[in-house]
């Protein structure tokens, strides 16, 4: 095996358990909130669990992630489950209560990243193989919610933060933003994989979305570990 294959699978390693719990309980919680306020469907589809293989996507939780790695050198990471399927016309308040159901993916994401940076805090700094690999897995859990929770909240419709402007727009700006929803995927392709495997071919950082979200996502990382009073990420 080549030195830069055990490199890439090592770092996957690293980064697959806090992605997995991520995404798991990012689209539980969206779940979790629309049972709550009235609408039952995920549940009864068995969606509101703990158990990762009910949300795993293989493109968005797979094979995204790998082109992504590839593409941005391990700089940016991006990966989705399959979406929870919310009936919003079941809610009780379908404008109000879509906003909530939306904003509850992002939120569980930060209390992930708040949970990783506390338990950073209890892991020794022996040097030791096995508590190095565990302090990379809990920062980077940090980092990876963080970042998905920003991430999601861009107000572009299928994320969570377009269905939080669409439900907070006046009504003529919320439907020409929800009509963005059959594209949006597209969009979101074109900038995470696209550009930045164009970028590499000719010499340019053209990762669009990273120049635009990680300065937030080292803030919000930045709060995180000064809440938990860890310095310096430890």
């Amino acid at each position: 095996m080549s030195p830069d294959i055990t490199v890439f699978l090592l770092k996957a390693l690293i980064i697959a358990p806090g992605m997995i719990v991520a995404i798991t309980l990012h689209e539980a919680s969206h779940g979790y909130v629309a049972w709550k306020l009235g609408d039952d469907t995920a549940y009864r589809l068995g969606r509101v669990t703990f158990n990762p293989i009910r949300h795993i996507d293989p493109m968005g939780t797979i094979i995204m992630p790998a082109l992504i790695l590839f593409a941005t050198n391990f700089n940016f990471m991006f990966g989705y489950a399959k979406p929870v399927p919310v009936n919003f016309r079941r809610l009780r308040s379908p404008r109000r209560d879509m906003v909530l159901v939306a904003v509850a993916g992002p939120g569980s994401n930060i209390v992930i990243a708040l949970v990783s940076a506390i338990a950073l805090r209890f892991v020794p700094e022996s040097g030791s193989t096995t508590t190095t690999i565990i302090a990379q897995m809990l920062i980077y859990s940090v980092f990876f919610n963080a970042m998905i929770g920003v991430f999601n909240m861009i107000p572009l419709p299928p994320l969570d933060g377009g269905r939080v402007a669409v439900g907070l727009l006046p009504y003529p700006l919320a439907v020409r933003l929800a009509r963005l929803e059959r594209y949006g995927m597209i969009i979101l392709l074109i900038a995470l994989i696209g550009l930045p495997l164009i970028g590499q071919q000719i010499g340019r950082d053209l990762n669009v979305l990273s120049w635009i979200i990680m300065p937030i996502v080292d803030y919000v990382q930045g709060l995180i570990y000064f809440v938990t009073g860890n310095v310096g990420g430890r």
